[in-house]
């Protein structure tokens, strides 16, 4: 009962504003079957640390599809519930822009229309997100379509480049839009 204690401390211990680890039930004993159904109706995981699985219970394990971990060393368990609760936070999007084309004409290609640019800073780059800025105010937002310096397909073009652009299914640019080039990195949070 001791080890039970000290183990929920620990846990208890672990600081995060995101996400929390709950216990359902924490006793001392080898792990029943009981314990496998309270699991399984609550979506859990059972954790025991230097005590065994009754059979009753591993068969209603692989029967209720619960995930029984045991451990022999308490930090192996703390590090286990800590990388759990890490791996319920969805990694958060960051944005960085990469640069703007100024649209200087607007043509008709056999799709619709595209946008022939100037490169006014940085790079816009045929994988990046791209959106349509009209003073100031996006009014589209997506994956570039195309990118081209001439009549040549390309995948980046840098600042002072004249080239044309089309985004995704947008037709509507005009004179003096702003295009921005900007890529998403994911980045992993932390507890």
């Amino acid at each position: 009962q001791g080890s039970v204690g000290a183990i929920e401390g620990a846990i208890g211990e672990i600081e995060s504003e995101k996400v929390e680890a709950k216990f359902l039930s924490a006793a001392a004993g080898a792990i029943t079957e009981s314990d496998v159904m309270l699991a399984s109706s609550s979506d859990a995981i059972i954790l025991g640390f230097n005590t065994k699985v009754e059979n009753k219970a591993v068969v209603a394990a692989k029967r209720e599809g619960v995930q029984i971990k045991l451990y022999s060393i308490v930090y192996e368990l703390i590090d286990t519930v800590r990388d759990s609760m890490l791996g319920l936070l969805e990694p958060e999007l960051r944005e960085t822009i990469m640069g703007h084309a100024l649209v200087k004409q607007v043509f008709r290609v056999n799709k619709g229309k595209a946008a022939g640019c100037i490169i006014q800073d940085g790079k816009v780059n045929r994988n990046a997100h791209a959106r349509v800025l009209r003073d100031g105010v996006p009014v589209f937002d997506g994956k570039m379509s195309t990118l081209r310096r001439h009549t040549e397909e390309v995948e980046e073009v840098k600042t002072g480049i004249e080239c044309g652009i089309r985004l995704g299914n947008f037709s509507d640019y005009i004179e003096e839009d702003i295009i921005e080039c900007y890529q998403l990195d994911k980045i992993d949070q932390t507890l």
